[in-house]
């Protein structure tokens, strides 16, 4: 995913950052609990799109978490 497309789009719901994960190839809201899909390089931001992050999920993309500097 482009850095510069990254960096202007924001989470629809509540115009919150967003964080990109390369393998799932999906757009992360924590805020929300959302997980937006990027199909052939092209972020799909519609909320019925979306699906629901598990706690595991939330809990390895929140900041701060133990063993991060």
């Amino acid at each position: 995913m482009d850095k510069e497309l990254l960096a202007m789009l924001v989470c629809p719901l509540c115009k919150g950052k967003l964080k990109y994960h390369r393998e799932a190839r999906e757009l992360h809201c924590l805020f929300d609990g959302l997980a937006y899909p990027v199909r052939d390089g092209i972020p799909v931001m519609l909320p019925e799109e979306a699906r629901e992050l598990s706690v595991d999920e939330k809990l390895h993309d929140s900041p701060g978490r133990p063993g991060e500097a």
